[in-house]
């Protein structure tokens, strides 16, 4: 079906009152611009994590136009989290886990930032929800930013 279709469903189902805000997947600025022209857009998901971060250009553009952005693959970090790494490093340094490193990494990168980690219990919950209190100072974001844009 043609993107212009699919997004002509979606506005039929918010007009319907079936949907109240519409949120789109793995998609390029193009395409948020062309949906935002048939119905009105509430978030994006789109795979994004500091060792991943080819959504940057959609990540800047939702927050230009103040679209929630979640990333999916949060906590993927790679190389970074190797014992050693700058994501590790930080996380001895802090006290916390690296999971809970890299979410305040992408809470620091941008407002519009709603992640969403997958947690298997009650501990890994309360190690991801420290990262709203985790607060990188400037050497360690610098740090990650460019361990990140490196590979």
């Amino acid at each position: 079906m043609p993107r212009d279709e699919r997004f002509g469903v979606l506005k039929e189902a918010v007009d319907a009152g079936k949907v109240r805000f519409v949120g789109l997947s793995e998609v390029t600025v193009d395409e948020i611009d062309a949906a935002r022209q048939v119905v009105p857009i509430a978030t994006v998901q789109n795979l994004y994590n500091l060792a991943d971060r080819t959504a940057e250009d959609v990540l800047d553009h939702c927050e230009e136009l103040g679209i929630g952005f979640i990333p999916w693959f949060p906590l993927a970090a790679g190389k970074l989290a190797r014992p050693g790494g700058p994501l590790t490093k930080a996380a001895e340094h802090h006290g916390a886990s690296a999971g809970a490193v890299a979410l305040a990494w992408l809470l620091h990168r941008s407002d519009v930032m709603l992640p969403i980690p997958g947690t298997s219990s009650v501990a890994h919950l309360e190690e991801n929800m420290a990262a709203r209190d985790l607060v990188l100072d400037d050497e360690e974001i610098a740090t990650l930013d460019a361990a990140g844009s490196s590979g």
